[in-house]
């Protein structure tokens, strides 16, 4: 819009009403004509654009049926005190032409308020842009150069080129682990015999490597894909103990507290076989189809389906409420569930004398088991 004066600092917008068909012309004189002599000359709207203190009037009309309506734009540069005595003005206009006419001030829009939040806004952006340009802080500096030494100290081992700590031939025992990033994880924690098997796949020289050792130890993800490696390992080679590390979290993002606490926790290989049993427990073409529309239903949803043997539904809860009402169906079959099944969902399902089929979006870690609770994995049922 152009306003005719160097600095807006309010506009005032205004509607306005007239029960006649007029044009832009017959709206701007009646402004500038029913406001003249209101109040002292210096207030007459020629005078006020005469002498920059109001900008053009800008104005927008339409013809509905007999009826004009439009909208008054008009820019000052006074202070708030005349600005609102101009709109109070504006809107006494009773009359354009000889049709009634009614003028309603919608707001009066502070334009250096308006300045203010972009300016502010584009503050906020150039200081983003420069805190991602910035140059590192001293314990940034420290990090990035750690980084590089331990980088420096993982070894390439075998005709794999396998990623390995220093000590990994010298040292009596060994830890193997599933990629680079938990070697180096490791080693940023002081473990240096640590090896890396670089996918499911176990190669040769790790299986060769570890009938060298007194104490093997497997260090795996809490996840599927570490019990596949462990299955994969327990083929191939000499491992004498299994380590995992937390459910759904990997060995790579580990603290050094809990490298040492999941290392300490490391099982034989007989317990380690017992706490992964869970997921093949039963294998998916023995399961009924009709489980599969309860699981897409419950899938993203965090809700919970409890059925009875013949699938009719018993009940429908959300998750954090279904142990208890586990509790109220004694007759329950089938409890599907868009969460985890945990130790205690297992000991609920073990109090009844007939077999319950958990199946969950993932397995918890499973300490005591129970023969008529079959605990299953909704992706075997729905891949199937």
């Amino acid at each position: 819009m152009s306003t005719g004066i160097t600095s807006v600092k309010y506009v005032i917008e205004a509607k306005i009403e007239v029960d006649g068909v007029v044009d832009r012309n017959d709206i701007i004189g009646a402004i500038f004509g029913q406001t003249e002599g209101i109040f002292s000359s210096e207030l007459d709207f020629r005078e006020l654009q005469k002498t920059g203190r109001i900008g053009r009037i800008e104005l927008t009309s339409t013809s509905q049926g007999n009826k004009t309506v439009g909208k008054i734009f008009i820019p000052t540069n006074l202070d708030r005190f005349t600005t609102a005595l101009i709109a109070a003005m504006v809107e006494s206009i009773d009359r354009v032409g000889p049709y009634h006419a009614k003028v309603t001030i919608e707001k009066i829009e502070d334009t250096r308020a308006e300045k203010k939040r972009k300016i502010i806004e584009r503050a906020r952006a150039i200081l983003y842009e420069w805190e991602k340009q910035k140059i590192p802080e001293d314990d940034e500096i420290l990090k990035e150069l750690e980084e590089a030494v331990i980088r420096s100290k993982v070894i390439e081992y075998g005709p794999d080129r396998l990623p390995a700590g220093p000590e990994v031939e010298s040292s009596n025992e060994l830890i193997i682990v599933e990629g680079r990033a938990d070697v180096i994880n490791l080693l940023r924690h002081g473990y240096r015999n640590v090896i890396a098997v670089e996918g499911v796949k176990v190669p040769k020289s790790i299986s060769e490597l570890t009938k060298k050792k007194r104490t093997v130890i497997a260090f795996l993800d809490g996840d599927r894909g570490g019990d596949l490696i462990l299955r994969e390992l327990l083929q191939n080679s000499k491992i004498d103990l299994v380590a995992r590390a937390p459910y759904g979290k990997e060995v790579e993002e580990l603290t050094g507290k809990e490298i040492s606490e999941a290392l300490q926790r490391a099982v034989t290989v007989e317990e380690a076989i017992k706490n992964i049993k869970h997921l093949t427990t039963e294998k998916p073409s023995q399961m009924p189809e009709e489980l599969a529309q309860f699981i897409k239903e419950v899938d993203g949803n965090l809700m919970a389906i409890i059925l009875d043997e013949s699938f009719q539904v018993l009940a429908k809860m959300p998750v954090s409420e279904l142990a208890q009402k586990m509790s109220e169906h004694k007759n329950m079959k089938y409890v599907i569930f868009d969460g985890v099944v945990t130790q205690r969902l297992v000991d609920i399902a073990a109090t009844l004398d007939h077999d319950v089929y958990l199946i969950g979006m993932r397995i918890g870690e499973i300490s005591k088991r129970s023969q008529n609770v079959h605990i299953i994995s909704a992706d075997q049922l729905v891949s199937n």
